[in-house]
């Protein structure tokens, strides 16, 4: 089966071509039924520049590795993205990115047996410096916006959509930051706990984790793993992507030159 990718450079947009019967949208990504009709009308359209790239069956990069211990105990997403910036040839480190990641201010409270505590939806949840003091950590949207100010345009979001994107970015050589758990597999909802937050109640896992994924293949998910700092570690792919929707499908990159 032939598989390729049209970037459509004016708009942004993706397109995937695959040898599949039926028409689906997958977030950017469209998959259309026949590559020889499709072709045509999306390569030779006027309308917008486009290039046409081939999904890998296979791809594992090499992005730099980097510890977040000692410094940063609870820092797996702002070391994760150290890493996706690093590759991009920005000069910057876990540090600078912890100090500057947006924080929520929202002090730990329980109260009739409840959790009361910030959104890590809003910004980065209690201490990243030491466990001494209560913290959590932080999702996309706050990794998205300090991505920004780095490579600003340039970032794209990629939550919530299907890993056939993912490998989309990475065939063209692009790593990707995701959530995580620290078991990499689906977790039982006996590891999850809900709390308040001012925007409302949401439900957690203090296993949550942070990796920057640099490859795949048939079977399984390569990755660099800033808790223990093991380049291009290897998980099986049902398991790492159970584990990833599990926790939102949250993912965030850049966008190919």
């Amino acid at each position: 089966m032939l598989h390729f990718l049209v970037f459509t450079l004016i708009s942004l947009s993706v397109l995937l071509l695959l040898g599949r019967e039926e028409l689906t949208q997958l977030g950017n990504i469209q998959v259309l039924d026949n590559i020889e009709q499709t072709s045509r009308a999306s390569v030779d359209s006027e309308e917008y520049n486009k290039k046409v790239v081939k999904i890998k069956d296979r791809v594992l990069l090499d992005a730099p590795i980097i510890k977040q211990f000692p410094e940063l105990p609870r820092g797996c997403e702002v070391t994760s993205l150290a890493m996706l910036l690093q590759y991009k040839g920005i000069k910057t480190n876990k540090i600078t990115l912890a100090n500057n990641i947006k924080k929520n201010s929202v002090p730990l409270k329980k109260e009739s047996g409840k959790i009361f505590w910030g959104d890590p939806n809003e910004g980065f949840v209690g201490d990243m410096y030491s466990y001494k003091n209560p913290g959590y950590g932080v999702y996309h949207k706050p990794i998205r916006e300090l991505a920004e100010k780095y490579i600003p345009g340039q970032i794209i979001d990629l939550t919530g959509r299907d890993f056939v994107e993912l490998q989309a970015y990475l065939s063209l050589g692009i790593p990707i930051w995701i959530i995580t758990n620290t078991t990499y597999n689906e977790l039982p909802d006996s590891a999850f706990v809900k709390w308040f937050t001012p925007n409302g109640e949401i439900k957690i896992t203090y296993k949550e984790h942070s990796v920057l994924i640099t490859g795949y293949d048939e079977k399984a998910i390569y990755f660099n793993d800033p808790i223990d700092g093991m380049k291009n570690k290897l998980i099986s792919k049902g398991e790492f992507l159970a584990a990833w929707k599990q926790m939102g499908s949250q993912a965030v990159t850049y966008l190919p030159d």
